[in-house]
């Protein structure tokens, strides 16, 4: 009765059983078939979908060609028509030189299978085509490729320096973190829990809320501002309203007397010449006779809205620092989650706060102002100079300034400040135009300044090579120029080329790094990584305009913005409306002259906040690049490039969706 072989596998495999093979017997058989139709109704819906999208893209793009630029007008549908007629002529050009490409390719006129260029000898050449041919490659070999190649190199330089920065700067900040190196507020500023015998140990605070025509957000920032815990008698609020728009002016005139009728120290200001924009706002409400009395101001755009405690969590830094200057909190989206456009954009910016603001503030005293959410010593404005007028970066402009004359800055990643960002592409190009031209004419106008500057030279040399030069001028004129000119052009000039890693690697990884601040937008890296090269054009161009002084460097225009609301303010809002309500159900035959003005100032709201139609907009460099970056991906598909084909292939679809507006807020 004994088995040997069965006593060795009891001993010497006890856990046989367990393994993962035995565990595979005991299915089912009816279980395996449903994972099986589950992996094939999957596969199925995928499919689908990609022959549905692929199906109605040309569609709607031929709808967003033919009405993109305007509305039922005939004059307006006739130019999209024609433009519809050029890009079909410009497609039709670029298949007809891709024929020529392809006919050489199966007749064998050119080689390379080496990385020398074979051209065929005479005794090769059998009609006019071939000698065409071949005239065209000795050309591109002598002519075309080496001034491209060298371009290629100068920007793969340029690209690595700029790497090793946003390397270093990561670096930095988780330094800071293993570290937990953070500002702190030195002894208990806030001694008494009485406010009113303890009055005097607050200094006196200045908040400013600049505006123009944005009805959409004038009134939860007012309410958000009026709500901050503050003695009363030393907050003053200035509501800076440049709007051109009298309904406009009405309601925000209205919204202020209601908090004054509270109690709020709140007033109104209406320049009737707007010179200057934001810098001219805040410089004629820095001229009042009352600023004397003040020794801090805080400043909030008009879609920001303050925590009631944040001037206790920044006033108190300038307590026994009399060399800090300015104290920048950071911003938070309350619409950050609205769409693909926003989620993108807080990827970049909340790199900008974590790691660039941050970093810069801790080991150098000095970043960027933001032009919100940051409380200056008014001492060190009048010292650096004030608001000036002659750029569109007057919050970059102060704080050089302030910077040379010695000033120290604080930025507080804790402390943060709701807002909103752009969610229509509209809207987000014109900001990124004005926040990148507006750079490099501040630095033709203080650069003269910087170099005569009593400053540490090394501070010199970051303001100069690291702020301006590499930050704000390099990385829009390499990223352009190499991935959306020379990457395209070497597929066509293949004697001029970029390294794998140049395409590939290196991008992904410096994407990765951006995406560290905010992990939950990991499934972003790709889309993150084609955007930002398509965002590249709006930059270089916006570079290139603020250098040379072109006409659009001097371009102001209000971001749109949509009104969005936290959820906490969504319930206040309710609950004092609610309370408003029943107040006028209460007094209802009180006053008929205040009910008949209150309804008056509603019907002026309703009328102001009418949305008007608006469509979606053709964006034609962005249209003329996508085509020409998939006119090469078809070119590298011929060559057998595999990397390059894709990535080619999915950026130019990105400008194509790009240049179209379906990306961001839709219109109709």
């Amino acid at each position: 009765m004994e088995n040997p072989n069965f006593s060795v596998v009891e001993i010497d495999g006890p856990d046989a059983a367990f393994r993962p093979v035995e565990k595979s017997r005991g299915k089912n058989a009816k279980q395996v078939t449903w994972v099986l139709l589950l992996k094939a109704h999957q596969t199925v819906s995928c499919i689908t979908w990609l022959a549905t999208f692929l199906w109605s893209l040309p569609g709607t793009i031929r709808k967003r060609l033919v009405h993109g630029q305007g509305a039922a007008e005939s004059e307006k549908l006739g130019k999209g028509k024609l433009l519809f007629k050029v890009i079909r002529t410009f497609l039709v050009t670029t298949l007809a030189i891709l024929a020529f490409e392809i006919v050489a390719y199966f007749k064998g006129w050119h080689h390379f299978q080496s990385s020398n260029l074979h051209i065929p000898h005479a005794s090769e050449l059998q009609g006019w085509l071939h000698m065409v041919y071949v005239a065209w490659l000795t050309f591109r070999a002598d002519y075309i490729a080496p001034p491209i190649q060298a371009l290629s190199n100068f920007c793969i330089v340029l690209f690595l320096i700029q790497s090793v920065d946003r390397m270093v700067l990561c670096l930095g900040c988780l330094w800071i973190k293993y570290k937990k190196i953070k500002p702190r507020i030195s002894g208990d500023f806030f001694k008494q829990e009485d406010v009113e015998k303890s009055g005097y140990e607050y200094p006196m605070v200045l908040v400013q809320i600049p505006m123009c025509n944005e009805i959409e957000v004038y009134e939860q920032s007012i309410s958000a501002v009026c709500q901050i815990d503050w003695p009363e008698n030393r907050l003053l609020i200035q509501v800076l309203d440049d709007s051109d728009d009298e309904s406009i002016q009405r309601l925000i005139q209205a919204e202020v007397a209601k908090w004054s009728q509270k109690g709020i120290n709140i007033i109104y200001r209406h320049r009737e010449v707007r010179t200057g924009y934001k810098a001219g706002n805040l410089k004629s409400a820095m001229g009042c006779d009352y600023i004397k009395d003040y020794e801090f101001v805080a400043i909030f755009d008009a879609d920001f809205q303050p925590n009631p405690d944040f001037l206790k969590q920044t006033v108190p830094h300038f307590k026994d620092n009399p060399e800090l200057g300015l104290v920048q909190a950071r911003w938070a989206f309350v619409n950050k989650d609205e769409n693909l456009l926003t989620r993108l954009q807080n990827i970049n910016l909340c790199f900008h706060f974590e790691v660039e603001q941050q970093v810069n503030g801790v080991f150098l005293n000095f970043f960027g102002f933001n032009g919100t959410a940051g409380v200056w010593r008014i001492r060190a404005l009048e010292e650096s100079g004030g608001w000036l007028e002659r750029t569109t970066v007057e919050d970059m402009d102060i704080a050089v300034r302030a910077h040379l004359n010695g000033w120290k800055f604080i930025f507080l990643n804790d402390v943060k400040v709701l807002c909103e960002v752009p969610e229509s592409y509209e809207a987000y190009k014109k900001q990124q135009h004005r926040w990148h031209s507006g750079p490099m004419q501040l630095f033709r106008l203080c650069f003269r300044a910087i170099i005569t500057s009593k400053i540490a030279a090394w501070k010199k040399a970051n303001l100069i090579l690291l702020f301006f030069l590499l930050r704000k001028l390099i990385l829009p004129f390499y990223s352009f120029t190499l991935f959306c000119i020379i990457l395209p052009l070497t597929m066509f000039v293949q004697e001029a080329e970029l390294p794998l890693w140049v395409i590939c690697y290196v991008p992904v990884f410096m994407s990765f790094l951006n995406i560290l601040p905010s992990p939950k937008s990991f499934p972003f890296i790709v889309p993150y990584l084609l955007f930002e090269n398509t965002m590249s054009v709006t930059k270089f161009n916006a570079m290139i305009s603020g250098l040379f002084q072109l006409g659009s460097s001097y371009e102001w225009i209000v971001t749109k913005k949509a009104g969005r609301s936290s959820e906490s303010d969504l319930l206040a809002a309710a609950e004092r409306e609610s309370k408003t309500m029943n107040q006028l159900h209460i007094h209802r035959g009180a006053s008929e002259s205040e009910l008949s003005e209150l309804n008056r100032l509603m019907e002026q709201k309703e009328a102001a906040a009418k949305p008007v139609k608006r469509v979606n907009k053709i964006f034609k460099k962005e249209l003329a690049l996508a085509f020409l970056l998939l006119t090469a991906a078809v070119k590298s598909l011929l060559a057998a490039q595999g990397v390059h084909f894709y990535f080619l292939l999915f950026q130019g679809v990105t400008f194509l969706l790009v240049g179209l507006d379906l990306i961001g807020e839709q219109m109709s």
